[in-house]
């Protein structure tokens, strides 16, 4: 991996109040849930602090700067924003864990008689599953 610092995916951000606030919100609850992943073993933090760098493009330069120069997960934000994928450890993480909460919520989470929100949880769930598995895969080079 180049130990040199990237250059982050240009940021717009809106001119509208109003769908800045929301922007902002989405963004600092990704925040928050990628927090939980830093002290929780098994919660990914890395695909909530990617979601949470969106939303802060979208929204403040001030929080997306503190996204992608955060010691812990702001490299891998940025390599992610310039094209290069997601780590392999994280798309296994991240589909592994996926799968589990899903097949849970079908099987045991749901009553057997939904079976319609049954079949639309696991539809989701496999759509995640692919969207995950789908991304570029980050090996390290440059």
């Amino acid at each position: 991996m180049s130990t040199e610092r990237e250059e982050p995916a240009e940021i717009q951000v809106s001119r509208n109040p109003l769908t800045r606030g929301l922007w902002l919100s989405l963004g600092l609850s990704f925040v928050a849930l990628g927090s939980v992943g830093i002290v929780i073993p098994g919660l990914p933090t890395t695909p909530f602090m990617l979601l949470a760098a969106a939303c802060f493009a979208r929204s403040s330069e001030r929080f997306y700067s503190w996204v992608i120069t955060n010691p812990i997960f702001g490299a891998q934000v940025v390599r992610y924003r310039a094209g290069h994928g997601l780590r392999p450890s994280i798309k296994l993480l991240g589909s592994t864990l996926a799968s589990l909460f899903i097949g849970y919520a079908v099987l045991f989470g749901i009553p057997s008689e939904r079976t319609g929100l049954r079949a639309f949880v696991a539809a989701i769930g496999v759509f995640g599953v692919w969207f995950i598995l789908s991304r570029p895969t980050d090996r390290g080079e440059d």
